[in-house]
């Protein structure tokens, strides 16, 4: 039984359908469009829904890049790519801290 619960997720994964988190890189929204909006748009054209989109959909972004964070699949992530509006597209990793100790900063 063990043996099992091990190997399914390893199976999930090798059919594609394990999901990941992703940041998106898109062209600037046009003048007088709201970038939220603009953005789920993409994201809803790619997936096939508004309401697949808005599930899918972790953050916006704004100020420094425009684009957005979302959870995706495999296909989900090669939809995604084939929006005329995506720029890039890469995984979402968090990176942390090793140490707190910086020469003379406390």
């Amino acid at each position: 039984m063990s043996l099992f619960l091990v190997l399914l997720p390893l199976a999930a994964a090798a059919e594609g359908h394990a999901a990941a988190n992703y940041l998106v890189y898109v062209d600037p929204h046009p003048p007088g469009v709201d970038g939220q909006v603009y953005q789920l748009g993409i994201l809803a054209a790619a997936l096939g829904g508004e309401e697949k989109a808005k599930a899918a959909l972790l953050y916006n972004y704004k100020n420094v890049m425009s684009g957005f964070s979302a959870r995706l699949t495999p296909s989900e992530l090669e939809a995604v790519k084939r929006q005329p509006q995506v720029n890039r597209v890469l995984p979402s990793s968090t990176l942390r801290l090793m140490s707190s100790n910086f020469d003379g900063v406390s």
